[in-house]
């Protein structure tokens, strides 16, 4: 692999800058108001009469939603562009996770929690596919780690804040504090949707802050990225959109996100509920517990990605952190009857489940391109996302069965432990990045440039 140049760095360095804390922010927002049902609850539940299967289900049908629309959000945003469709969807999704507050019946909270996967559909799988407009696949890893930083910094600052929302606003204005909770959480994501309007480009072509020199660099290096997939390939990869549906590498993607997905997302829904079981009952100190698990993630995630790139390598990147994760799991079930202990082994969960995704997620548009690419990561997504729905209600189902979650824990761990066989079945020659060696005229270009930026 050709070793960047100072003036290739200094261009990526710049496009980082420019994209990525405001794709976080964005992102903040959306996970947070995917996920502070699992806040809700500990009053919501109570407040509307909901048994656990009630509320798993309702937690979980957000992914039936987001499953039968992510892969025609993804088209569309080709067809209308990612600057006008991703303030589209966060608008849609403001709206209706303000519109939680009006819930009062179980097919209330289904519907909306339904039509909110609708409306989100689309939003992180059209976000990978726009970073893959801007980078390389052997810079994707760590691009993405940072991008994907905002899943653990979403529950890190979120947590707290929600317990705080609902420690503070019961019955102000005579509202419950659940019901103020989804609104105040829906606000900023219905105004960055007029901000993305204004400030995303939709291509490194339109971009008005990269001037050509720096564009060049960019277009460069993803023609040599289009042409290393090609010969890695060797024929056995058909990146056209038909034949994305028939490539059984892109439906083994997708049976690894949903195992992954359905042991982070049984225990990111349910965490709160685990929390209070284990006899903490102020809502701010719940709030407290549940982020520190994904401080400890963050970090690992942040250490894994740069690895994985550092190393070129994928497979190992995601196996041994999933078989972390199903370590952290079976003991905090194990250990459920002490809160320190069930804490301790949950943090070693969460560090192993979230330093694997942002190396996962570079896969699909590293194997695919053009159209190929955007449906073949929705499609992953998609897929992989509907472990959402079965590992919060199977979790709410046992929980109202057996009166625990530790039987529910030690099944979401076995789903984590499969990421590991499933994912060193890809082959490495797939898997893992490269980097043409093609010198393009281009490439003199910039070797001469960079004399000049030095």
């Amino acid at each position: 692999m050709k070793t960047p140049t100072v003036f290739e760095n200094a261009v990526y360095s710049k496009v980082t800058r420019r994209l990525i804390p405001f794709l976080i922010l964005c992102y903040f927002f959306a996970y947070l108001d995917r996920v502070n049902v699992g806040f809700a609850k500990l009053h919501m539940q109570d407040a509307l009469s909901f048994s656990d299967t009630v509320y798993g289900l309702g937690a979980g049908i957000f992914f039936i939603g987001y499953f039968l629309f992510e892969l025609p959000s993804n088209l569309l945003m080709q067809r209308f562009g990612p600057r006008f469709w991703i303030a589209r969807i966060m608008a849609t999704w403001a709206v209706l996770s303000a519109g939680m507050m009006f819930v009062t019946t179980p097919t209330q909270f289904y519907v909306i929690r339904f039509l909110l996967g609708v409306a989100e559909a689309g939003f992180f799988p059209g976000i990978v596919f726009y970073l893959t407009l801007w980078f390389p696949s052997w810079r994707s890893a760590r691009t993405l780690g940072l991008f994907i930083l905002v899943t653990p910094l979403s529950t890190i600052i979120g947590s707290p804040l929600s317990g705080l929302i609902l420690k503070l606003f019961e019955d102000v204005g005579g509202l419950h504090n659940w019901q103020w909770l989804f609104l105040i959480e829906a606000i900023p994501s219905f105004l960055l949707a007029f901000v993305v309007l204004r400030y995303l480009d939709n291509d490194v072509k339109s971009a008005k802050w990269l001037n050509d020199s720096e564009k060049q660099v960019i277009l460069d290096d993803l023609a040599k990225d289009a042409l290393h997939r090609a010969q890695s390939a060797h024929g056995k990869v058909d990146s056209s959109l038909s034949a994305m549906f028939k490539n059984g590498y892109v439906w083994l993607l997708a049976l690894i996100f949903f195992s992954f997905n359905i042991g982070y997302y049984g225990i990111n829904f349910w965490l709160p509920s685990i929390i209070k079981t284990s006899g903490i009952s102020d809502d701010f100190q719940i709030g407290l517990l549940a982020a520190l698990p994904y401080v400890f993630g963050a970090a690992f995630m942040v250490w894994n990605s740069r690895h994985s790139d550092l190393k070129q390598e994928r497979r190992w990147h995601i196996a041994i952190p999933a078989i972390i994760g199903c370590v952290g799991l079976t003991l905090s079930a194990y250990c459920s009857g002490s809160t320190f202990w069930m804490m301790t082994w949950i943090c070693l969960a969460m560090s192993g489940t979230l330093a694997l995704i942002p190396t996962y997620i570079s896969l699909p548009g590293a194997m695919l391109s053009g159209t190929a690419a955007a449906v073949g990561i929705a499609l992953v997504n998609s897929i992989g996302n509907l472990a959402g729905f079965f590992g919060p209600t199977v979790l709410g189902w046992l929980k109202d069965t057996t009166g625990s979650t530790d039987s529910g824990l030690y099944i979401l761990a076995g789903f984590l432990l499969l990421v590991a066989p499933l994912i060193m079945a890809l082959p490495a020659r797939l898997a893992n990045p490269g980097r043409s060696s093609v010198t393009t005229a281009a490439d003199k270009q910039h070797n001469a440039t960079q004399h000049t930026y030095r």
